[in-house]
């Protein structure tokens, strides 16, 4: 059979996709609009053919093997919308519009969106185009999905393929993480590492997304943020906005933060969720030392050697195995504690350097999906100097957005 087998944790997401959907959306704004926009589309498409992750989809291998990414560049192709009114606002409802459609990845792992023209742009006055990269988290996550859409965008870096491994034998490898568990759990206890940050009540944010689902964002440059790292301070500031916008005790408030993990990366998907505290009762400046303490910790965590060890066990899982376990997932199981109640998902993408025809870039934002026990998350998207910072939400959670994101502007 031609192609590559699917790495383990790519298929989990894509089995795991048909009870949780979890297409990324990569916006785009452009600072005009081409003057032959079909042609500024079919030199994106000009450019999708000369690497072999956006010329693939996926071929399913029966029940005991792993799915294969085969090559295929017939599903290559850009829809045209115009947005309700020609606006911002409207162009970020339609984006809300577009998760009802999840990609199947047998016929297409990605899709392009374009919006033109579109009055409203933050940072931009007159109209402009906004560009959509719709990807299937089967074939990336958020930074290699970032990778893929400079490369479309013009980024003349071309993106790394994936170093797919060997999966090797399941006992062996599960042995040699069971050791280097107990070495991480030495260490820990010796004080060589921080101690895990522990899992938290659930909260109104943790309701079963229902009901109408919004995304806003919100624009800073990067000095006006102050804080160590910009993840730091916008985490802090999220602190901040949801104590006192939920009408119950915050005082256990955490957030799901992705990191990408370190060493060669050998699936499309190669990050992890660190949890972090929030300690939204802690004056400004203590709340962000704990909060980067957290994150640090959490990285830590992260490269010890048992994380890698897990990861590659975790790889020679055979392929019956993981999908009887995938198939056994019940996403209306409510837990009695979660390892956050928000996600802050940021991804630096990078220089101002992309462009659409001959229109510049003038921000990136993007929309962590919602998931069955996280009703609101937040992206943290910067370009150049740029940084946009988004709110997706379930009205189920967050009734009132506007409201929220009037106390999350006034906290950054």
């Amino acid at each position: 059979m031609r192609g590559n087998p699917m790495a383990a944790v790519d298929a989990q997401f894509y089995w795991m996709s048909e009870k949780v959907p979890s297409d990324q959306f990569l916006l785009y704004a452009f600072a005009g609009v081409p003057a032959d926009l079909e042609a500024a589309a079919a030199e994106v498409l000009d450019r999708a053919r000369l690497i072999p992750d956006l010329t693939m989809r996926v071929e399913d291998a029966g029940e005991l093997r792993y799915p294969r990414w085969v090559p295929s560049s017939d599903h290559l192709g850009v829809t045209v919308h115009r947005a309700p009114g020609d606006r911002w606002a409207g162009c970020l409802d339609e984006v809300v519009r577009l998760a009802d459609d999840q990609l199947d990845v047998r016929v297409a792992p990605w899709k392009l969106h374009l919006f033109a023209p579109v009055d409203g742009i933050p940072g931009h006055r007159g109209a402009g185009t906004v560009a959509v990269l719709q990807a299937a988290h089967a074939l990336a996550d958020g930074a290699r999905a970032s990778a893929l859409a400079a490369w479309l965008f013009g980024r003349p870096t071309p993106v790394p393929a994936v170093q797919w491994p060997h999966r090797g034998c399941l006992p062996l490898r599960a042995v040699v993480a069971a050791r280097a568990h107990r070495s991480r759990v030495a260490d820990t206890r010796a004080g060589l590492l921080p101690p895990p940050v522990g899992e938290r009540p659930l909260l109104a944010t943790n309701h079963r997304p229902a009901g109408a689902r919004a995304v806003r964002t919100l624009m800073r440059r990067r000095a006006e943020l102050g804080g160590p790292t910009v993840t730091v301070a916008v985490l802090s500031a999220v602190a901040e906005a949801l104590a006192r916008y939920l009408d119950e005790p915050c005082d256990e408030l955490g957030a799901e933060v992705p990191m990408t993990k370190s060493g060669v990366r050998q699936a499309n998907n190669h990050f992890g969720n660190v949890p972090v505290g929030l300690y939204p009762q802690a004056d400004r400046a203590t709340r962000a030392r704990r909060i980067a303490a957290d994150v640090a910790g959490g990285r830590l965590r992260a490269n010890h050697p048992a994380s890698q060890a897990a990861d590659r066990a975790f790889a020679a899982t055979p392929a019956a195995l993981l999908r009887w376990g995938v198939g056994k997932f019940d996403p209306h199981t409510r837990p009695a504690r979660v390892t956050g109640n928000t996600v802050v998902s940021s991804v630096y993408r990078g220089a101002a350097d992309l462009s659409f025809g001959a229109t510049p870039v003038v921000l990136t934002t993007g929309f962590p999906a919602l998931s069955p026990v996280m009703g609101l998350t937040h992206g943290v998207h910067g370009i150049g100097g740029t940084v946009a910072i988004s709110v997706h939400a379930a009205s189920s959670a967050i009734s009132d957005i506007d409201v929220y994101l009037g106390l999350l502007d006034a906290a950054l």
